[in-house]
């Protein structure tokens, strides 16, 4: 499959205006912590929206323009999760590493007919739970999913996996953390790993 081509407005960074590739936009924005930019699938599009000025997004709506503010800096004192999925759904497997050193701290899996999703919410909250034995609440908490973000604050996974004998497993595992997320608190900082400044996140299993 051929991949669209994208074009990236930068309103604020180093050098202002569109560009047509994302390494020449991306050298605009990294370590330029007030950057705001936004990728368009159209030159039209792009055009018109630098053209009208970068538009104020209220953080408190989440269908608010994608326009980031990017915070440049990896904090260290950290880990970081990520899932892999042989299909969807399909094997699921989960881990955590050390961000820093790329250390694994716990893999998880594979488990029968998983989601990716149901495995960077179950990474998530074992960590938590982790993090919440060892005394280590002041770890921040790496991950690129923001579905998995927000079945953590909901301490709901809002899957439409359906339950099957082969599934067992992870649908126990599902509860075990909803349970967990109920019954405990936690003051671990869980943050969005930012992909396109950064790279991959040192927990990714390599297979894109």
């Amino acid at each position: 499959m051929v991949k669209k081509k994208k074009f990236y407005v930068v309103w604020v960074g180093r050098k202002t205006g569109i560009f047509e590739d994302w390494e020449t936009a991306k050298a605009q924005i990294f370590n330029y912590a007030s950057a705001k930019y936004k990728s368009f699938e159209s030159k039209e599009e792009a055009e018109k929206a630098f053209k009208n000025g970068a538009v104020r997004t209220d953080p408190e709506k989440q269908n608010s323009p994608r326009i980031r503010n990017i915070s440049a800096n990896i904090n260290y004192n950290s880990i970081c999760v990520d899932a892999a999925c042989s299909g969807n759904p399909g094997d699921m497997e989960y881990r955590c590493v050390d961000t820093q050193t790329k250390e694994q701290i716990f893999h998880q899996g594979p488990f029968k007919e998983g989601t990716n999703n149901i495995g960077e919410f179950l990474g998530l909250v074992h960590a938590l739970a982790l993090l919440k034995k060892n005394k280590r609440e002041e770890l921040i908490i790496y991950t690129d999913s923001l579905t998995a973000i927000a079945w953590v604050r909901n301490k709901k996974a809002k899957t439409t996996l359906k339950e099957t004998k082969r599934n067992e497993i992870v649908f126990e595992l599902i509860d075990r953390a909803e349970s967990w997320l109920k019954e405990n608190t936690f003051k671990n900082k869980i943050l969005k790993w930012e992909t396109e400044i950064w790279g991959e996140i040192p927990a990714d299993f390599g297979r894109k």
